[in-house]
């Protein structure tokens, strides 16, 4: 199974999004997110993924609800935080991501799935942070065991 971190970072009604340029989902909005690496902790690849897709350095908040995500290639675990802009610097690796973006979140809430990837599991996201169902960064142990 893998593991899909990524940040809702919301700031005066709006969240920042980047646009994808991946072939598969070339041209959609999605919050900033990405694979987990081998032994890398949840919440470090959260943050890794916010500063690899937007050049902006973020502070962990809390956590989103936690949900499955079938693909092709399998299951999926999706770990959404909640999380601060520490350090705003705008820049991107064009082949990944075509813009990044503060976009009002009434208008990601009103995009089709076509401008949205993942649409259902985002459109979810927001709802839950609307309704602050964002639960607290502690329910991660971050300690590595060794087993």
């Amino acid at each position: 199974m893998v593991i899909i971190v990524g940040c809702l970072i919301v700031r005066d009604k709006k969240v920042l999004m980047v646009k994808e340029a991946k072939k598969k989902c070339y041209g959609q909005w999605n919050f900033p997110a990405g694979h987990v690496d081998e032994a890398e902790k949840i919440t470090d690849a959260a943050i890794r993924e916010v500063f690899e897709e937007t050049g902006c350095k973020v502070k962990l908040t809390g956590v989103l609800p936690m949900c499955y995500a079938t693909e092709k290639k399998g299951e999926s675990l999706m770990v959404r935080f909640t999380a601060n802009i520490i350090e705003e610097n705008i820049k991107f690796d064009t082949e990944e991501i075509l813009e990044v973006k503060w976009i009002d979140i009434e208008e990601v809430k009103n995009m089709t799935k076509e401008e949205l990837r993942g649409y259902e599991i985002n459109i979810q996201f927001i709802k839950e942070l609307e309704e602050n169902k964002i639960y607290p960064l502690e329910i991660f142990n971050n300690t590595n065991y060794t087993i």
